[in-house]
């Protein structure tokens, strides 16, 4: 679940309660996996810089706030052992998220491209298991074409390829550095944005592994899909 609201100019406030399901496979071990309520964010988002010009809209934001340990820790395999802190949908603990995004439309003079790059950094502290997951810097840039519009704006197409780069630190545990359990993904993929009627909109997204590091307790990504529905509406607050 993520809602929105902007309630003052150039500012926004988002709650994000995520659903999470990981899948651990190797060949030697049947797959385990599992599915549950993750972490929540609580987040504030704030445009610093906006130019509109006759072949789009260049814009900057950044974001900040608490990620809260409201996701689901007791995950168990197929004999009833907890699983690691790591497969879990919660880490267990109280984090800090902060964020950057650049949008530019009308790359190289064409009005419906559009160049969006997303940083983010999660600092991370103890959480469940008396583990210390690494914080995790992620770069995503998206480069998307508009193929479609309607006249009145009220339904559109976006799709175009995704590059992703994922770096997490070493995990602790009860205070001990795990050397090699973090490392480097970079994913590829495409992601897909469709306004089907005004105020409401369709995402999906795909992205796979294709290259990672390969430290002995690294448990690299290798395959994301997430998608969801969006629903704008207006709350009329008595004054």
């Amino acid at each position: 679940m993520n809602f929105t609201w902007g309630f003052y100019r150039d500012f926004d406030l988002t709650v994000l309660l995520p659903v999470v399901t990981n899948s651990l496979e190797m060949r030697s071990t049947p797959t385990v996996s599992g599915s549950g309520l993750g972490d929540g964010l609580l987040l504030v988002k704030y445009r610093f810089y906006r130019r509109d010009s006759p072949r789009g809209t260049t814009q900057a934001s950044i974001t900040f706030g608490p990620k809260l340990p409201t996701g689901r820790t007791d995950l168990t395999d197929a004999s009833g052992r907890r699983l690691p802190a790591g497969l879990q949908p919660g880490s267990g603990s109280t984090d800090w998220f902060m964020a950057a995004n650049w949008t530019y439309t009308g790359l190289a003079n064409v009005k419906r491209l559009v160049a969006d790059e997303d940083f983010h950094f999660q600092l991370r502290s103890q959480g469940t298991q008396a583990t210390r997951l690494g914080s995790d810097f992620h770069s995503r840039f998206w480069l998307s074409y508009r193929p479609y519009e309607a006249a009145d704006g009220s339904r559109e197409w976006f799709i175009g390829p995704v590059v992703t780069w994922l770096h997490s630190q070493d995990d602790r545990v009860a205070g001990v550095n795990q050397p090699g359990s973090g490392g480097s993904v970079l994913l590829a993929g495409i992601t897909t944005y469709v306004g089907v009627r005004s105020g409401m909109h369709l995402w999906l997204g795909l992205d796979w592994d294709v290259a990672h590091s390969n430290g002995a307790q690294f448990m690299p990504l290798r395959r994301n899909i997430s998608f969801g529905i969006t629903q704008q509406f207006r709350m009329h607050l008595l004054r």
